[in-house]
């Protein structure tokens, strides 16, 4: 239910910028975008998998890290600060273009979660096989659907949702510039996790897609 609520209030936030304004905004703004990033990464490093593990079930994991990520959006979402210096404003059939774009991205978005899985993704799937004391399934690597032309087609999606839109507000800037490379970022420690835990069928699958087809350079090329 908190992870619908945050879908919500993020469809609304990217669509309709922030609600406020107040000086030094931008101070504010790139903290708190930062802070969305940084403990969503933390929380998927094996690393911190494992210490956690000592003090919580491994079925609630999922669930932790969807309600860390929820929660770091809608502080987000209340605290962030509207600068309405624009950088570009777009009208006409330009307008109705990005505005296309943009659902069209929610839409790969959702998409692309159903190929992986609502389930993981909220962590309900981890909890309903641990509330019942079963063993979960082997999570599947797909290849199918939008994998078959990309690595990260949730990356993908992001990408279009903070980029496509008709009023690129400075504050809207500092989010997309902070997030764009956030992204970058993770693709590089997700494709670094599911080597290991996949191994050559996942080398042998990164060496035929790339991971985004639009930024196919540095750690998003294909492999070697």
């Amino acid at each position: 239910m908190l992870f619908l609520w945050t879908v919500v209030y993020l469809f609304l936030f990217l669509r309709y910028g922030g609600w406020s304004e107040y000086r030094q905004a931008w101070m504010v703004d790139t903290l708190l975008a930062v802070c969305f990033a940084v403990p969503h990464s933390i929380l998927l490093a094996p690393p911190t998998s494992r210490w956690l593990r000592q003090w919580i079930p491994s079925g609630l994991l999922g669930c932790l890290h969807c309600m860390t990520s929820c929660l770091s959006l809608l502080a987000m979402f209340h605290y962030w600060g509207r600068m309405p210096m624009e950088i570009w404003h777009a009208t006409g059939w330009a307008e109705q273009v990005l505005l296309a774009c943009f659902y069209g991205s929610w839409i790969g978005l959702l998409y692309s979660l159903y190929w992986t899985g609502f389930g993981y993704q909220t962590g309900l799937t981890q909890w309903w096989y641990w509330f019942r004391d079963q063993q979960p399934p082997k999570r599947a690597f797909v290849t199918q659907g939008a994998f078959r032309y990309m690595r990260h087609p949730v990356y993908m999606s992001f990408l279009g949702l903070i980029w496509f839109t008709p009023v690129m507000t400075l504050d809207h800037a500092i989010l997309t510039v902070v997030w764009t490379l956030y992204i970058y970022a993770g693709s590089y420690f997700k494709d670094r996790r599911l080597l290991k835990f996949i191994g050559e069928p996942y080398h042998e699958y990164g060496k035929r897609i790339p991971g985004l087809p639009i930024i196919g350079f540095g750690s998003l090329r294909f492999f070697r």
